[in-house]
Parts: C-alpha cells; structure tokens; sequence
C-alpha cells in the first residue's frame, strides 16, 4: 500500500457512534422499543423520547434507562406517554418533545398490535385496530414529527426513520384457531410504506428503512409461544438454533441509526436467525 493510500485511509472509530442525537422510540417502554431505546442511549444518544399508551409503563421504562451505568454523562430518557392511534394524541407527543428538544435524529416507529382469530369470526374491529395502529398511525407519526426531523438534517447527515414491520409481512403464516390476517396485512404494508416514504423523504435528508423481525420472546408473542411448545421447542424451530435476543434489535437499530446506516434508504432488514427460508412462519 502506497502512502497516499495510507493517507486515504477513513478512520472508522466512530462509525457506529450516536453521540449527541435526539431519538424518539414509539412502543418503547417494553419488547423491541425498550432494547432499541437501550441501544440508541448506549450508543450515545444525548435524549431518548419513550412514548407508549400507559403512562406507568413509560415511566418505569425510563427509570430503567436512565439507571444504565455506561450512558453518555447527561444523557436521559424522557417519558412522553400517549396514544399513538389517535391523532391528537399524536399532535401532544410533537408538542412534549418539542419542550425540550428543537429537533429530532432518529423515530423508531415501534408501536403495533396483533390479533389472532379464525378466518370466520376475525372481528372487523380487530382488524381496524391492529391495521390503524401498524400502518395509518406509524404514517402519521412520521408525517407529525417531520418538522423535526428535517431541522438539522443534511445530505451528508442524514435523520432517520425506522419501521417495525415483521417476517409476517413477507411469507404467510399459519392459519387456524389464530390465524393474524390483519397484523400480516399490517406488516406488509408497513414495508412497503417504508419503501415509498425512502422515495419521498430521501431527497429532504430523511432516510427511511424497516426492520423485519422473527420470533423475539415478548408480551406480545407469549400466545403464539405456547401454541409452539414452548421457548425450546421453538429455538429448535430456528436454523441457528435460537430466537431473538435484546442485543439482536438493539443492534440493528443502532446500526440504521448510525454513520455505518447511512447509504441505506428503502431497506427492509430482516432479523430472524434465518427462520423466513423456510418460506413459511
């Protein structure tokens, strides 16, 4: 290698650091939003915005982070409970955060809901419910907090929105006594609302990708663990052999977040431990 070469050389020491970023974490105070909102302040996030529906909950989650021993000095989490299905409830989270903060790096949109029901009694409120909540309400959370988002973005640093969509939204599931119609549905248009919102943000320095998770044990996936035999019975299941763990998620957001995510827009990343080979969950 020539000198010049060597002089050529990036130094990649920070590559994956968030140091001074502002990030807000919808559905974060339990499962994949609070090891996302762990990551992001780990990685040097300055604020985390924790935003779910129960104020109690949010407030424990933040407790729980703000107790981390290798944060950043100074750094917090902020609990910002709302109702991200309602949209003046999204209107007063902008307006909590924008208290103490004038601009915003990185939305995780995380907040979902599920169902599972047979094809012939799946209730039509349900299904409202989990498809207003995983795609018309992530859409607008991103739409409300856009202001924020482009306040300090640039080409060559770039804000970041991530979706949670899910491996359900790329291969079917099974079907039966609880068979989730409406949150594959949800999932899918989740991804492909990542992929048009990357055409219409990217220009204006907002990135836009989504995150496809398999199994990760949570509230949420405690039914169909047990329809499954159990958590052994379903790392089997898996071709590596385990499901997912909190540094699993944690990890790909902060990845998307930082420097080393920054060529991506309209990506969707699956993280599943390569259980969607099979073609089917």
């Amino acid at each position: 290698m020539s000198a010049e070469e060597q002089v050529q050389l990036e130094n990649f020491g920070s590559i994956f650091s968030l140091e001074g970023k502002v990030a807000v974490v919808t559905g974060g105070s339990r499962g994949l939003g609070l090891h996302a909102a762990s990551g992001l302040l780990q990685a040097g996030c300055s604020k985390v915005y924790i935003t779910s529906r129960k104020a109690s909950a949010c407030d424990q989650a933040v407790a729980a982070l703000n107790a981390l021993p290798n944060k950043p000095p100074g750094a917090q989490a902020i609990s910002v409970p709302a109702d991200s299905s309602k949209m003046q409830e999204l209107d007063r989270l902008v307006e909590e955060v924008r208290k103490t903060t004038d601009h915003v790096d990185i939305l995780f949109a995380n907040a979902g809901a599920t169902w599972g029901e047979k094809f012939e009694t799946h209730p039509e409120n349900a299904f409202s419910k989990v498809m207003d909540l995983n795609v018309k309400s992530v859409f607008y959370t991103i739409q409300k907090f856009f202001p924020l988002l482009t306040a300090k973005a640039t080409k060559e640093s770039p804000s970041r929105v991530i979706i949670t969509a899910s491996i359900a939204g790329l291969v079917p599931g099974e079907g039966g006594e609880n068979a989730t119609f409406s949150y594959s549905a949800s999932k899918a248009a989740a991804i492909h609302l990542a992929k048009n919102l990357a055409l219409d943000l990217g220009p204006r320095h907002v990135l836009t990708n989504a995150i496809a998770p398999g199994f990760y044990p949570s509230k949420m996936a405690l039914g169909l663990l047990e329809k499954k035999g159990g958590l052994e019975a379903m790392e089997k299941l898996s071709p590596n052999q385990r499901l997912g763990r909190k540094e699993d998620i944690a990890g790909l957001v902060v990845f998307l977040a930082s420097r080393a995510g920054s060529h991506l827009n309209g990506s969707v990343i699956v993280t599943d431990g390569g259980s969607m080979l099979k073609g089917r969950l």
